[in-house]
């Protein structure tokens, strides 16, 4: 199969999914194509990935961690949502983290890695979502190139369309290699942290710092 046959059909950006998922043979072609240009890639750098036993099968070892690990989000289909009935119609925050989260950042594809919290305010006559899939939802949308700013509102913004509930709040603390591997060469207690409401969490000032003092806590535990 010529990846290169359908890769113009599927080009998004960075950080958003294909149309369509890749099938294993797409996948096998994608991974064997970077392969090919990781080698090209070494033998400009002058690192001889033939001989070196270091590095012998490394360009292979990195596509294949680029399709089927780092951005894994971008070629496979979201997670399912396994919603359960809010019998005892509870109506109150809730809070879940530190999720862990990991991403590579689009700008130099450094690791991004530190933690995201989740504060959902479900609806009396709505659904609850189970908790280990904020963790999947949130290691979908990692799953990919990304900047922080985005991250925050793309797994928000999926929660509220899967699941509508009346306010939503996520915050990310991390820590951003491209700014502590290089460049400044940043302490890594060096921390990006944003945060972005939904709904009723962002026009009640209450809920906002009911939210961030819970997360302040977590975050010391």
């Amino acid at each position: 199969m010529n990846f290169h046959s359908r890769d113009l059909n599927l080009a998004r950006l960075c950080n958003e999914a294909l149309d369509q998922p890749l099938t294993e043979a797409e996948r096998k072609a994608m991974t064997a194509a970077a392969a090919r240009k990781l080698e090209e890639l070494f033998d400009i750098l002058r690192i001889d990935h033939q001989n070196d036993h270091n590095t012998r099968e490394t360009p292979q070892r990195v596509a294949k961690m680029y399709v089927e690990e780092l951005l894994e989000g971008r070629f496979t289909a979201p997670p399912k949502i396994t919603e359960f009935d809010n019998a005892q119609a509870y109506d109150q925050l809730i809070i879940n983290g530190p999720i862990e989260l990991r991403s590579m950042c689009a700008h130099h594809m450094m690791p991004i890695y530190g933690q995201a919290y989740i504060g959902i305010l479900p609806a009396a006559d709505g659904k609850i979502i189970g908790l280990s899939k904020y963790d999947r939802i949130v290691e979908y949308f990692a799953s990919r190139l990304q900047i922080q700013e985005e991250l925050v509102k793309q797994i928000g913004q999926y929660v509220m369309d899967m699941t509508a509930p009346r306010g939503l709040a996520v915050r990310i603390s991390a820590v951003h290699m491209c700014k502590t591997q290089r460049g400044v060469r940043a302490s890594h207690r060096s921390r990006m942290v944003n945060t972005y409401y939904w709904g009723e969490m962002a026009s009640d000032a209450a809920l906002k710092g009911e939210f961030l003092q819970e997360c302040t806590a977590l975050e010391r535990t």
